[in-house]
């Protein structure tokens, strides 16, 4: 039973959570996280204190969750970063990674960070299976990647920043 007081009170809503691991990001996901949390500010800003209670807790909780990934970001510039001198084409955070399936097909697909992947246009999280098998990796490498439908080989073709 309700409390007739609690009325304009909107439920509580539970918060976002935040990913356990490292934030990294290139710098276009660093500029995304800004977008979003300035977007979000300024419709939080928008509706103002008389807007519909439920929106106004979804805004403010979805800003404090972009606020909390900002707070954790780790920026990783691929153009930035010192190549390895023995291994220049190894595959890194930020880079885009060409690779050949099985059937001969090839696909591009570059690591970033967990909030700017996109795996229908080939841009997986670093954290992924995927990543995971191609890190470190160069290029004439065969890798194994262990997915639910098991375990795929691909070769690394080429290594390059976006």
């Amino acid at each position: 039973m309700k409390d007739p007081d609690d009325s304009a009170r909107p439920e509580e809503l539970p918060e976002r959570p935040q990913s356990p691991r490292p934030n990294y990001v290139t710098p276009a996901g660093l500029q995304r996280l800004r977008s979003q949390a300035a977007d979000l500010a300024a419709r939080l800003q928008a509706v103002g204190p008389s807007a519909d209670p439920h929106e106004q807790a979804l805004l403010q909780r979805d800003l404090r969750w972009v606020e909390g990934r900002l707070q954790r970001a780790i920026l990783v510039d691929p153009a930035a970063q010192a190549p390895d001198r023995v291994h220049p084409d190894r595959v890194r955070f930020g880079m885009t990674v060409d690779v050949r399936h099985p059937d001969g097909s090839i696909e591009a697909l570059t690591i970033v960070g967990e909030d700017e992947a996109e795996p229908g246009t080939g841009r997986i999280s670093w954290a992924s299976p995927l990543a995971e098998a191609l890190m470190g990796a160069e290029p004439g490498d065969e890798v194994v990647w262990r997915r639910p439908a098991g375990k795929a080989r691909l070769e690394v073709m080429g290594v390059r920043i976006p």
